[in-house]
């Protein structure tokens, strides 16, 4: 079992959220990611389970059609199949993803897009 912690994971992209994964299985992505002021993983709707716990900073969670404004501590739950996204708000932003079971490459096709275009939601 890896361990791990932010610290140590810790990178941040200057073009988008950094991502950096910290275990895979068939039926688990668990990833640190790290967010600079204004950056998202854009709205999608992939058939996984998502759990997005707050490290530090704050922002959004988007869960359908609720917006959850997350800080420290805070733990947002989206069941597969609802619209999902996590944006920073105007400091840096660090959480923990955890998905089950992992998103295919397809699925991501709307997260691409989205941060291809600057989109965070498409609608």
């Amino acid at each position: 079992m890896p361990a791990t912690d932010f610290d140590a994971e810790r990178a941040y992209d200057d073009d988008q959220f950094a991502a950096h994964g910290i275990f895979q299985s068939d039926r688990t992505k668990v990833v640190c990611g790290y967010f600079e002021p204004g950056q998202f993983i854009p709205v999608h709707g992939p058939d996984s389970d998502v759990v997005v716990a707050v490290q530090s900073g704050t922002g959004v969670v988007r869960e359908g059609e609720t917006t959850h404004h997350v800080e420290p501590g805070d733990v947002v739950v989206v069941p597969a199949g609802v619209d999902r996204g996590v944006k920073a708000a105007a400091a840096r932003l660090e959480a923990l993803l955890v998905t089950a079971p992992p998103p295919t490459d397809a699925e991501h096709d709307p997260v691409r897009r989205g941060l291809r275009t600057g989109t965070f939601d498409p609608e």
